[in-house]
């Protein structure tokens, strides 16, 4: 029997990218959503700690807050894919280059959390890689990200007032994928 290629589509799918702070929801969502399209699911900062082999808070250790958001920034703008949700670290936020070629992918949903339910979820926020200068407390990074978001954002869903399920549902209605 011979071997014939897989076409790919014709009209390549867009991506689906999730954006926002730290817990909330980019992960969980970003496979459920994957699944529910029956596309790929990329997370970035697995893809960070695939590349450099080490956990994400071993990486900002390792290197520190501006090369950390440096390799980010590089890892996230050489992405070139179709049908995949991609699910960003908080901090590619800072990346104009790396929204920018996010955007150019698909539409980049910011999924919102306020600030109270940001402090409880993150706790104390050890060992999660948290992109955060030193002296800005986790109430300073919501503040300072938040105009970001919305900025590059295509569609807000909140994330703190329905359940995984609902937000996925509301993802999709807001695309029109199915």
């Amino acid at each position: 029997m011979a071997f014939t290629p897989i076409q790919p589509d014709p009209i390549p799918q867009p991506c689906i990218t999730l954006v926002g702070m730290a817990a909330a929801g980019k992960s969980t969502l970003g496979e459920m959503l994957a699944e529910r399209l029956d596309w790929g699911q990329l997370d970035t900062d697995r893809y960070m700690e695939s590349y450099y082999a080490m956990p994400l808070q071993t990486i900002m250790d390792t290197y520190g807050l501006q090369e950390f958001l440096r390799i980010e920034e590089h890892l996230v703008s050489e992405l070139n894919l179709t049908r995949t949700v991609i699910s960003t670290g908080g901090s590619v936020i800072y990346s104009d280059k790396a929204v920018t070629q996010l955007k150019s992918l698909g539409k980049m949903v910011l999924l919102d959390i306020d600030e109270s339910t940001f402090l409880e979820r993150v706790g104390d926020a050890e060992n999660r890689g948290l992109a955060i200068a030193p002296g800005k407390s986790l109430s300073d990074l919501y503040n300072e990200r938040q105009p970001l978001y919305r900025a590059a954002a295509d569609i807000v869903v909140r994330t703190d007032k329905s359940t995984p399920e609902e937000c996925v549902e509301q993802i999709i209605q807001a695309i029109d994928l199915i």
